[in-house]
């Protein structure tokens, strides 16, 4: 393998999707990291870090300084993949990595890791680096809630984590998970269905009468998951169903959340069921001033060497930043390249991730 010139940065283009293919062949979808996070260990020591697993088994390192007295940054990504994601077969057919079609393909984040790897590989100068991989990102930020700070000292970094590379994410919405089973009365549906409560029924009624979709400009509300029923000639007396609301305003999200259980609650029982509710607020609104961030300035400089003109963005995605930025770590989000996440149709061009690694090679020299 040999460092080749890709929009102004030396880099090995081949090592990178080699290790990027490796990666997403290991399985870790949340929860189930342990394996990946192990692999990824002797990894980031064979490019000179200290780097082991905290208590919550989140991974974190740390690499001295290359040319540089600066202060230390964060960069960050997140080590865990929704479902489906065992099994994952990479291919690689005209500039283009896709999964074999039956599963994710894990770009989102690992793309963003193999990104940051070759990064440290090949970035001629850097300040001291810490790095924080997080485990179960994508069912509730658990691993960065989780993360030991103490063991962190920089005040500022870069999560890699969005997908396009013409924005820059400065903050994420306040996000409440709706967790609701409805309970009714059991009968046989043909012989007595009148001394049964149908759950599925009220549970339907109660989903009916929410505000869901987009609400305006910084508020959504959903339903993804209803479940209910054993048998097609019974009268159900059990259904669950999950949902959710976010804004980028808190008060504003809250307030929402509160509308939902009332209504919620005020269906089922109209319909002579009963509801519990369990209401989790998974993340806070958060918001870094593009107009001041220091990350945001030095992010918009990188790329624009790259001729991208970046412009900032807030986003009712949740990441990791959200919970860095709470902690006092000032956090942009960066681009990764990768596309149709979270789907079996997830892909990734190789020449954004050499954009991605040129991007950051860029963030290093002047954090430097």
């Amino acid at each position: 393998m040999a460092l080749t010139t890709r929009f102004g940065t030396a880099m090995d283009t081949d090592r990178m999707i080699t290790q990027f293919m490796e990666m997403v062949r290991i399985d870790s979808e949340s929860g189930e990291e342990a394996a990946f996070m192990a692999w990824l260990l002797p990894v980031l020591r064979g490019l000179g870090a200290t780097a082991d697993l905290d208590a919550y088994g989140n991974l974190i390192a740390k690499v001295p300084a290359k040319g540089s007295a600066a202060e230390p940054i964060l960069l960050s990504c997140h080590g865990d993949t929704v479902k489906p994601g065992k099994g994952i077969r990479p291919v690689l057919r005209d500039g283009v990595i896709r999964s074999s079609g039956d599963t994710i393909l894990g770009a989102d984040d690992k793309a963003g890791i193999a990104e940051l790897l070759e990064t440290l590989r090949v970035a001629p100068v850097h300040p001291p680096l810490e790095i924080a991989i997080s485990r179960q990102e994508e069912v509730g930020l658990l691993g960065v809630k989780n993360l030991d700070y103490g063991r962190l000292t920089a005040t500022r970094g870069f999560l890699l984590d969005n997908d396009t590379l013409d924005t820059i994410i400065t903050g994420g919405p306040s996000y409440f998970a709706i967790d609701v089973k409805v309970i009714g009365k059991s009968a046989h549906a043909g012989m007595e269905p009148e001394k049964g409560v149908n759950a599925i029924a009220a549970a339907s009624r109660a989903i009916a009468a929410l505000r869901l979709g987009r609400l305006d400009a910084e508020t959504t509300s959903n339903v993804g998951v209803i479940q209910g029923g054993l048998i097609r000639n019974g009268v159900p007396d059990l259904c669950t169903f999950l949902a959710e609301c976010r804004s980028l305003d808190h008060a504003k999200g809250q307030a929402l959340a509160d509308e939902l259980v009332a209504t919620i609650r005020r269906e089922v029982e109209a319909f002579g069921a009963s509801a519990e509710i369990a209401v989790n607020n998974l993340c806070r609104a958060s918001h870094i001033d593009p107009a001041t961030a220091w990350t945001v300035d030095v992010a918009r400089k990188a790329l624009a060497r790259l001729d991208i003109e970046a412009r900032p963005a807030l986003m009712c995605g949740f990441t990791d930043a959200s919970i860095y930025n709470n902690h006092a770590i000032e956090m942009a989000v960066v681009g990764i390249g990768a596309r149709q996440e979270h789907s079996t149709d997830e892909h990734i061009h190789v020449e954004d991730m050499e954009r991605a690694v040129a991007m950051m090679v860029e963030i290093l020299r002047l954090s430097a």
